[in-house]
């Protein structure tokens, strides 16, 4: 049986060292790239011909777009309308990054922590940014809340700021290892397949259904990621403590 943990090793395919720091291109990179093209060239196939009455493949594109603003909608209220581009960059990006895995001689960049927490602390970074942007100094009452003694400060405003830092941490721990897991368990039941021979189409039908459930399960932490982003974004820009 193959180690069902090396799809996950990153590979490099152009090796560049720069002082020290190891900058080459991998097999991560290459499928990162490949995501932001492909959504590209979906978006501009979608929109290629736009009309009043949508083609198909248009109403496809503005059925995704209204996904997202309902999201944005339940979360951000008329507050997200200016952040629109960036939550459906966000959900396309890591919808198509979970699926691309799925693909065989592809590369699940989602299931790593460094490709995933370097977006969540970007997204922690921005909400620190239009925190403060939007509120002022009034950002950091945050961290201890109108009406709390002051002798309660030494303990509130540690544990307050350990939230707000946990919460990267917390959505890349969370699409990292379902998207890790499952394709774990693709990896030995295909092992199985080869293994068993006359009775391979019993594990062939547990790859089946497994492989369903992993598509759903793409899209729903896809949701479930950008959903939370929101929320947190929200709370940075809410006035209420």
């Amino acid at each position: 049986m193959e180690d069902p943990l090396e799809q996950f090793a990153i590979k490099k395919i152009i090796p560049w060292n720069v002082n020290g720091y190891d900058l080459s291109f991998t097999n991560s990179s290459l499928c990162m790239l490949a995501t932001v093209a492909f959504v590209v060239l979906v978006i501009c196939f979608c929109l290629r011909k736009r009309s009043i009455v949508p083609t198909k493949r248009q109403a496809f594109l503005e059925a995704l777009y209204d996904f997202v603003q309902s999201i944005i909608g339940d979360t951000l209220g008329h507050e997200g309308a200016k952040f629109v581009s960036l939550i459906f960059s966000l959900f396309t990006f890591v919808a198509v990054g979970n699926m691309m895995g799925l693909l065989p001689y592809s590369f699940t960049f989602t299931s790593h922590i460094a490709a995933v927490g370097t977006l969540s602390v970007f997204f922690l970074l921005l909400n620190i940014y239009y925190g403060l942007r939007h509120r002022g100094l009034g950002f950091f009452r945050s961290f201890f809340p109108e009406g709390m003694p002051w002798i309660m400060a030494p303990l509130i405003i540690p544990v307050e700021t350990l939230s707000m830092l946990a919460k990267p941490f917390s959505l890349t721990i969370r699409l990292a290892v379902n998207m890790s897991v499952g394709h774990i368990m693709l990896e030995v039941f295909g092992t199985f397949i080869i293994a068993m021979k006359i009775f391979g189409f019993i594990p062939l039908f547990a790859d089946m259904c497994i492989i369903m459930f992993e598509i759903f399960v793409t899209l729903l932490q896809a949701y479930i990621y950008t959903t939370l982003s929101c929320v947190y974004l929200s709370q940075a820009i809410s006035d209420e403590e």
